[in-house]
């Protein structure tokens, strides 16, 4: 080996299975800065790396075998340190290896480009057009006064700070103002701003677009192509976009001089990654304002609970994490009263039968659509029926791949699995006994949809046209560009009646809609999951504030809630739009129960062949683990903080015909759990390798679990 070589820790994404977390060991003819992209071999495969450190010279064994690196991407910036940084933080909390992390917040589009064409594409980069400055934008509407005390607080305070602002109060008014004096202030600094779906993503887009100028502003989501991703990751990291609008993976980006970060709906469950690395975009978020003095807002009119007591104040017994702003009026609200929509609750305990929407509420849709105005109706159900079934000899649609029934879409008449994706044509005749009279059970937005337009057909909009009803879920929004196409059509004033799911609930600022209703909310108030009620209020409390918006007509806005439990404790608060008061109910129930954020958990899982080789896998690994932490001297007083439970199958107990187990952790202690975490990998990994364990498919860990 020459003694011109260098020798570098390159970070690249091994596979999950082969227990390489750390970055490998290569050798360069030239020094390379870390951060430094660079294409390396690995296998027979050369892959995409990340330089994270330089190495004094191995041992000779190691040098001999070390291979070199097949080059580097250019003139590309190296990736800064306190991105790296973040990417280590990820990798040792979330319990994952670090290549992983860091190689999946790159573009995809990345790994196959080399020094030239990367040249190329920094070149017509270098070429774009200046920014808008913002002290040029558009006119300014006057602040209200809770904007501005909000906007006061944030500059002057470090936070992180938690706005607390009712749906319509104005906070991304409050975000983007905020934007605009770090922006002013530092020619240079950036700002992301994070929303939960890409759905919400365009009107927030075109605001700040406005606002900001076109080549301020780029997105970064799973909706983008591959080369639009580049071209607004390579924007973002040699710091030319200002500003950047992603989704979760927004907060992995490389931003080199980034000032603010604002994380929109915060409360959004979308903001925790369900695959593969399993983090939390709200939580780095929190965590990397920390790292680079940058300010956090984090802002919801339904705050997580976990945010909500964060930032309840020292003298009032809490930790004051961070700095609590609340704008509880909407923008134009007059008198004494929120602005927000009454809350009108209807008993269907007393209505006959099996009706789907109650006369009362139908009455209400009638009127509103009579004066020209819009009715949006949730219903968290696609498809048109959760299940078919044979009444006869009691079969049901059930998946012969999942544990889960497939629901039955009428408008192409199938039966689909909305877990493993299996789909077949209705059957004319029960597949079990023949019988020719196969029913529904339950109902979702497509039953809903057809169910009004038939009500709805005798009645005309002022302008004598038909009344239109439309619907907004997963299934009608599968084209490209259709969502967008029929949100337009919605603000248009095309549509009377709008049927959806939760898409249809959260930040869209519809300004016709006078009348918001929940049709069957019920199920979330008995769930097992601990999480489901407060899953509920946000979502209820968040679909009234699309009623309303237009102060115009505030006054009259009205959520209807259909339901069998009235006088519910949850809806008592909901009609007193109260959230506060219901966060602080919740908050005594987890704190007597020792559940989030009052304690601390991790989810073990195990996909395999059988149920019984799934919890085979994760008992042993308990005992072995146990076994091994009780034995360490530095780790026994960890694993005594832990409670380890046993291993159970889990909701959905088999998906493609993987059987799933897990197995729940848990600990007071935030870092006793993480050292419990970080001791166990090893020892996981040996399992997976062993004979007795062939049967194995994937484990993994998930830290701050979203379900149990």
């Amino acid at each position: 080996m020459t003694s011109e070589s260098h020798w570098l820790a390159v970070a690249v994404a091994t596979p999950a299975h082969s227990g390489i977390g750390t970055p490998l060991t290569y050798r360069s003819a030239q020094a390379l800065a870390p951060g430094t992209l660079v294409r390396v071999p690995l296998g027979t495969r050369e892959v995409l790396g990340v330089v994270w450190s330089e190495l004094p010279e191995p041992e000779p064994n190691l040098a001999k075998s070390a291979r070199e690196i097949a080059g580097t991407l250019g003139d590309l910036p190296p990736l800064d340190e306190q991105w790296r940084a973040l990417m280590s933080f990820a990798a040792r909390y979330y319990q994952r290896a670090l290549g992983e992390i860091a190689l999946a917040a790159l573009p995809p589009q990345l790994r196959n480009l080399n020094a030239t064409q990367m040249a190329r594409r920094l070149k017509r980069k270098s070429a774009s057009k200046g920014h808008q400055n913002p002290e040029e934008a558009i006119a300014r509407k006057e602040l209200s006064n809770e904007q501005a005390n909000a906007l006061l607080q944030i500059e002057e305070k470090s936070g992180p700070f938690l706005l607390f602002g009712t749906t319509g109060s104005g906070k991304t008014e409050v975000y983007m103002r905020a934007a605009e004096r770090v922006m002013t202030r530092d020619a240079h600094s950036q700002v992301l701003v994070l929303v939960p779906e890409i759905n919400l993503t365009p009107q927030l887009e075109a605001r700040f677009i406005e606002r900001f100028g076109a080549d301020a502003v780029v997105s970064m989501h799973s909706g983008l192509t591959p080369a639009q991703r580049l071209a607004g990751w390579l924007a973002a990291h040699t710091g030319q976009a200002r500003i950047v609008l992603g989704t979760r993976m927004g907060v992995l980006a490389s931003m080199p001089h980034l000032a603010l970060i604002v994380v929109d709906e915060e409360h959004d469950p979308s903001y925790k990654q369900q695959e593969g690395a399993r983090y939390s975009a709200r939580d780095l978020a929190i965590y990397r304002g920390r790292l680079l003095n940058a300010k956090v807002i984090l802002g919801s009119a339904t705050p997580s609970l976990e945010s909500w007591e964060g930032s309840r104040p020292t003298e009032e017994g809490g930790p004051g994490r961070y700095l609590r702003l609340a704008m509880p009026l909407r923008i134009g609200a007059s008198g004494s009263g929120s602005g927000m929509p009454r809350v009108r609750r209807v008993d269907m305990g007393r209505q006959p039968r099996g009706t789907l929407i109650a006369p009362p509420l139908l009455n209400a849709i009638e009127e509103r659509v009579g004066r020209g105005e819009q009715a949006l109706l949730l219903l968290n159900r696609r498809g048109y029926a959760p299940v078919l079934h044979c009444a006869d000899c009691g079969w049901k649609s059930e998946c012969p791949y999942c544990s889960a029934y497939r629901v039955f879409h009428k408008i192409d008449r199938t039966l689909r699995c909305h877990h493993c994706g299996f789909t077949e044509r209705v059957p004319r005749a029960c597949p079990s006994c023949g019988n020719v009279d196969i029913g529904t059970i339950g109902r979702g937005t497509e039953q809903l949809e057809e169910h009004l337009a038939q009500l709805l057909e005798p009645l005309a909009r002022p302008d004598g046209t038909p009344v239109r009803v439309a619907r907004i879920d997963a299934d009608s929004t599968r084209g490209k560009g259709s969502l967008e196409t029929q949100l337009a059509q919605v603000h248009a004033g095309e549509v009377d009646v709008l049927v959806g799911t939760q898409m249809i609930a959260k930040g869209h600022d519809f300004r016709r809609v006078t009348l918001v209703a929940a049709i069957n909310p019920d199920a979330a108030l008995f769930s097992s999951d601990f999480r489901a009620p407060e899953r509920l209020f946000s979502l209820l409390l968040q679909a009234a504030g699309r009623a309303g918006r237009d102060a115009s007509v505030a006054a009259a806005s009205e959520m209807w809630v259909q339901t069998h439990h009235p006088s519910h404790p949850l809806y008592e608060a909901l009609k007193a739009h109260d959230y506060p008061s219901f966060a602080e109910s919740q908050l005594l129930e987890r704190a007597q129960a020792g559940l989030p954020p009052f304690a601390h958990l991790a989810l073990l899982r195990a996909d395999a062949r059988s149920q019984e080789a799934a919890q085979a896998f994760l008992k042993e690994a308990a005992q072995t683990a146990q076994s091994a932490l009780a034995e360490d001297g530095h780790l026994s007083s960890s694993l005594v903080e832990t409670t380890w439970y046993p291993p159970v199958p889990m909701a959905v107990q088999r998906v493609a015909n993987i059987e799933r187990a897990q197995m729940l952790i848990e600990s007071q202690s935030r870092s006793a759990l993480q050292r419990v975490l970080a001791a166990c990998q090893p020892l996981l990994h040996q399992l997976r390798s062993a004979p007795e364990h062939r049967g194995i498919v994937r484990w993994a860990v998930d830290v701050d679990p979203l379900a149990v």
